[in-house]
């Protein structure tokens, strides 16, 4: 792999397409000891028909693809109470099951619903969690994502991120050529949808804070330029289309200016935008090349590529001026830094012997945990709360998407059943 190999690369139609195939998504590796758990089927009030979501299906694939979570299969349940006065406990004791989650379905005289649902401990008897959530039937998934969050968090003390979303590139070879398109998905590979595509290529798709907006870079008229695009508009704006390279935008953490790689001045540096006014302020000087910028939590650095000590290594650098200081030693080859939501730590790609892992850099001590073991990965992105990255990994299968716990313990394979997948890039937590 070629660390430059973007900076090299020499119309884009907008276009609104129906949703695509979903994502396959594949736990090959997680926790030993996955906590138990049940979901039962959540009740319908309608009796004589079917609900039109499987909120117990969804909820229980979440928290079983998380890798942390036992989830009981359905046809194994000793009984399915929606009520927790049906509840035997002594049925789930004699399972060794540790919770249980049971929940209701109602429609309303508005036409709309209502989810309730309780978290239960089985050996304390008594409920963790519950609540009432007024849904349209366009949100009754998104509600369950989110019944899914409060579970996760409830059980192992980290903010669940299944409501979110993943924003990625695919490449299918056609008879005409090669069609790139930027796709968006929720987390679980449902609800995927091409946001545009183009016979030329796509790179560096970067969600806003907000999570309403996605910078990119395209290859119109064969030449780079930085683009933000409206995701539910479809409207987009040209950011920066200067002569040379225009690549890599990454957003400030409050959302008003972006980092970017420029060659305008000659040389391949580091600049922040403003967004507002679109003017201009150079971060970097030097005549090596500096590239892939990304923003620490605070706001107050940026962490970016730079081969000016022979090879490609990370640095930091103060957004208010000052010299870059080097913040990777272990190897010859560190590059694609992104900083983990609490700032202790970088993902990035490591390169040992030839091949590219993900690598996870502590930078309290320099060390270099690496999480992944195939020949070429690259891309990570990390979920918002911290314990997973998402990142490309190439076989012979071609380039698809994957996922890793930032323990290194829990791994998943996202399949598309066509084309490469690429450049992932995990939204923000969704408002």
């Amino acid at each position: 792999m070629n660390f430059f190999l973007k900076l090299l690369i020499s119309g884009l139609i907008f276009i609104s397409l129906p949703a695509q195939a979903v994502l396959d998504i594949t736990i090959t590796q997680g926790v030993e000891r996955a906590l138990p758990i049940a979901i039962v089927p959540f009740g319908w009030s309608q009796a004589s028909s079917v609900a039109p979501v499987d909120l117990s299906a969804i909820i229980h694939h979440d928290l079983a693809r998380s890798g942390r979570f036992d989830v009981m299969d359905a046809q194994d349940l000793p009984q399915r109470p929606t009520d927790f006065n049906a509840i035997n406990f002594n049925d789930w004791r004699k399972l060794r099951m540790e919770n249980i989650l049971i929940g209701n379905l109602s429609l309303t005289d508005s036409g709309e619903y209502e989810i309730s649902f309780r978290l239960i401990d089985v050996y304390h008897r008594k409920q963790i969690a519950g609540f009432k959530i007024p849904a349209t039937a366009n949100l009754l998934r998104r509600v369950a994502h989110q019944i899914s969050d409060i579970v996760f968090e409830k059980l192992t003390g980290i903010a669940g991120a299944f409501d979110t979303r993943i924003a990625y590139i695919t490449v299918k070879q056609h008879k005409t050529g090669k069609m790139h398109a930027l796709h968006m998905a929720d987390v679980d590979g449902h609800n995927t949808q091409i946001l545009l595509e183009s016979p030329e290529p796509l790179l560096s798709p970067a969600w806003s804070p907000d999570g309403k907006k996605i910078a990119y870079v395209s290859f119109e008229g064969k030449k780079s330029a930085i683009y933000v695009q409206d995701i539910a508009t479809g409207n987009r704006e040209r950011i920066a289309a200067y002569e040379g390279i225009n690549s890599a935008p990454a957003w400030s953490p409050e959302g008003t200016r972006l980092a970017m790689t420029l060659s305008k001045d000659g040389n391949t540096e580091i600049y922040i935008m403003s967004l507002h006014s679109k003017t201009l302020k150079r971060m970097t000087h030097h005549s090596s090349i500096d590239t892939e910028p990304a923003w620490s939590p605070d706001g107050r650095k940026l962490a970016f590529t730079s081969d000016r000590g022979g090879g490609p290594q990370i640095y930091e650098i103060d957004v208010n001026g000052g010299q870059p200081r080097r913040v990777s030693f272990e190897g010859k080859y560190n590059a694609r830094p992104s900083y983990a939501p609490d700032g202790k730590t970088i993902s990035l790609v490591h390169a040992i012997d030839g091949s590219y892992h993900i690598g996870l850099l502590d930078l309290g001590n320099g060390y270099i945990n690496i999480l992944t073991g195939a020949k070429l990965d690259e891309s990570p992105s990390f979920a918002p709360n911290g314990s997973m990255i998402i990142y490309a990994t190439t076989g012979v299968r071609g380039t698809q998407l994957a996922t890793v716990s930032t323990d290194g313990r829990i791994h998943q394979r996202l399949r598309l059943q066509q084309g490469d997948a690429r450049e992932p890039t995990w939204s923000p937590f969704l408002k």
